[in-house]
């Protein structure tokens, strides 16, 4: 099949509308204006519906909505806009909704900068909002994975009946690059049905109930039980990583998102200077593949495991978490918009290896 090239915000965008997104609500942010407004001209093309709400905080309350009415719904946003939305999001963990949120990273804190960056890796993983919630949290490093994956992240919010993120940083977002459309395992018009869905009772059965208040505490300490049963279900089952050249390796890069394509440009230098680097990349984040990256990190070969992040360091916790203790663990990154190059990548590496 021939590959077309398309920007990546739009093909976000697209990749949705073939997976059976039916519903977007959404508001312009840079970098990710793209996605609403590609949506706005095609999702009613596609017998769908587009609205730009009056805020993020009503896009996400419109996606509680769309969701328990039993659509493929979607939002996305930007950085500052996704922390207006962690409310809802909270909410929709607790009552149990599938949907899809995207969010095209820029600087922070606060209004920070237009320009990429990944300072959103603690909202995503660890959650802002409240109360014991998870989100499955996809960390595409190029355009074809992120349709790829859109595919996927719908499949799965369905089959776990829970929001999942697509996170990634502004760079991807604004690309261009050649992508080749695959045909979804599942046809829009073929879709699982959703029992649970508030969709009137004409056919017979009792009414559904969608909600996530609970006054009894033991009825909320249930409902918080089933959901860890759920989320461990899902740390065994959707873990997602990639490895280039580990073997052997004395450095191990670990990077999601943009930085792990400028780490595997680094293992390159410094392969030409004689030492031997492998790329180990989380395509989920949440669940994290600590014991994946363990394996690779235990190997005798491996001197330092090297983090490479767009922010001041947030994944790097995770990367202490699956090494260990067994080997080292140092950091490299630039914030606020800053994209560290190959060169100083690989210069913290040789700096970490005492070179």
């Amino acid at each position: 099949m021939a590959k077309e090239l398309w920007k990546g915000n739009e093909a976000i965008a697209e990749a949705a509308i073939r997976a059976g997104c039916r519903c977007y609500f959404g508001y312009p942010i840079t970098p990710q204006s793209e996605i609403p407004e590609y949506m706005s001209l095609h999702m009613p093309k596609a017998g769908g519906v587009f609205l730009q709400s009056e805020s993020e905080i009503a896009a996400i309350n419109m996606v509680y909505g769309a969701s328990g009415a039993g659509a493929r719904v979607m939002t996305s946003s930007s950085s500052p806009g996704v922390s207006l939305k962690q409310e809802g999001i909270s909410y929709m963990c607790g009552a149990e909704l599938p949907g899809v949120i995207v969010n095209v990273m820029r600087g922070g804190p606060g209004l920070g900068t237009i320009q990429p960056a990944q300072g959103d890796y603690f909202q995503a993983t660890r959650g802002g909002g409240n109360g014991d919630y998870r989100l499955i949290v996809f960390a595409p490093a190029n355009i074809q994975e992120v349709v790829d994956l859109m595919q996927e992240a719908f499949e799965l919010a369905d089959q776990y009946r829970m929001p999942v993120m697509m996170l990634l940083d502004g760079m991807i977002g604004q690309m261009m690059e050649p992508i080749e459309w695959k045909k979804p395992p599942v046809s829009p018009d073929d879709l699982p049905a959703k029992p649970w869905a508030t969709t009137g009772t004409k056919e017979g059965r009792a009414p559904n109930i969608i909600n996530s208040l609970f006054i009894d505490p033991e009825a909320c300490n249930v409902h918080n039980q089933r959901l860890e049963e759920k989320y461990r279900r899902v740390i065994e089952n959707e873990q997602r990583y990639e490895t280039n050249d580990t073997d052997g390796a004395e450095v191990i890069f670990v990077a999601y998102g943009t930085p792990a394509r400028l780490a595997r440009a680094a293992a390159g230098l410094l392969e030409k200077e004689g030492i031997k680097a492998g790329v180990f990349r989380p395509v989920t984040v949440w669940p994290y593949p600590y014991e994946a990256l363990h394996e690779v990190a235990i190997q005798d070969s491996v001197k330092v495991v090297v983090t490479v992040e767009m922010s001041t360091g947030q994944m790097v916790d995770d990367v202490r978490i699956g090494v260990n203790g067994v080997k080292p663990v140092s950091f490299i990154g630039q914030a606020g918009g800053v994209i560290p190059t190959p060169r100083e990548v690989a210069n913290a590496a040789l700096k970490a290896l005492g070179r």
